[in-house]
């Protein structure tokens, strides 16, 4: 019999360290660099940074166009604001285009992401830069990560006027089990885990309060855009969420008819220009 429990210990203990590697993986990607700079897209930029509740600094560009609206630009997990570029090139004719890094990735500061938790003050900090330079009134487009920072954030922010969101998860406990759905029923005590070791770094059940959570609460306008051929975030999110927004009379779920994570059609960026210019004045 001790043999027996022994071995158990051992099993046990394994599955514990795995569940923190696989936490602090999780929390510290290897981050992607994106080979693309402001003048490739005809872009002149402000470098600016935005002090977060906790004193990083958080690297931004800014596009300014005096008088105009706001609209800021979250990147996906694990990019950085470059990957963004495009769109800002075509919202520059008419906005004020700010892009964040967010913590941890690109040029900010920050030891770890926290998968959104603490990302929602970093925005409302962001949205402050702005107001001090006279855009009171913001949009935000982001994509994954980022849609689902947005999506939070304009559930506490009165401040932003209309959200796009990109493959953004609708929960990430959710998104944790189908990552590791591989594992059958193990990837319940795993994700519970990793979600315990968060709490126990970051003070917080990181997974609530749920985007699909915030989106319930949202009556500004919000564009939801999705593919069926997403390898990342299933669709069943983009569903999700889509259900969460139903109350909602000016939201709207746009499927795309193909695409990986991150593909976005040609004329996406004039869509988004046409869906900013519409809501946020």
């Amino acid at each position: 019999m001790k043999p027996v429990l022994g071995w158990a210990a051992v099993v046990v203990a394994v599955f514990v360290a795995w569940s923190l590697l696989a936490f602090w993986l999780a929390v510290r990607p290897p981050r992607i660099a994106v080979p693309l700079a402001p003048a490739d897209v005809g872009l002149r930029v402000e470098e600016l940074a935005v002090t977060t509740d906790d004193g990083l600094r958080l690297a931004a560009w800014l596009v300014p166009r005096p008088g105009a609206p706001g609209v800021i630009l979250l990147h996906g997990y694990p990019a950085e604001k470059a990957d963004l570029l495009p769109l800002a090139a075509a919202l520059a004719p008419h906005f004020s285009v700010l892009l964040l890094d967010l913590r941890y990735f690109g040029a900010s500061e920050g030891g770890a992401t926290t998968l959104g938790f603490r990302e929602r003050g970093d925005l409302r900090r962001a949205i402050d830069l702005l107001a001090a330079r006279g855009h009171a009134v913001v949009g935000v487009f982001g994509f994954s990560l980022g849609g689902a920072v947005a999506l939070l954030t304009a559930a506490e922010d009165p401040r932003i006027r209309a959200v796009a969101a990109y493959a953004p998860f609708a929960d990430l406990r959710l998104l944790g089990h189908e990552l590791y759905a591989w594992l059958g029923p193990l990837r319940r005590p795993l994700v519970a885990l990793m979600l315990l070791w968060a709490r126990a770094v970051f003070g917080h059940d990181i997974s609530r309060p749920a985007p699909a959570e915030a989106a319930a609460r949202l009556a500004i306008p919000v564009l939801l855009v999705a593919s069926r051929e997403d390898e990342q975030i299933p669709f069943a999110h983009a569903e999700r969420l889509a259900r969460a927004l139903a109350p909602n009379p000016r939201a709207e779920l746009l499927v795309l008819p193909h695409g990986r994570h991150g593909e976005l059609p040609p004329d996406f960026g004039a869509r988004l220009a046409r869906f900013f210019l519409l809501y946020v004045k």
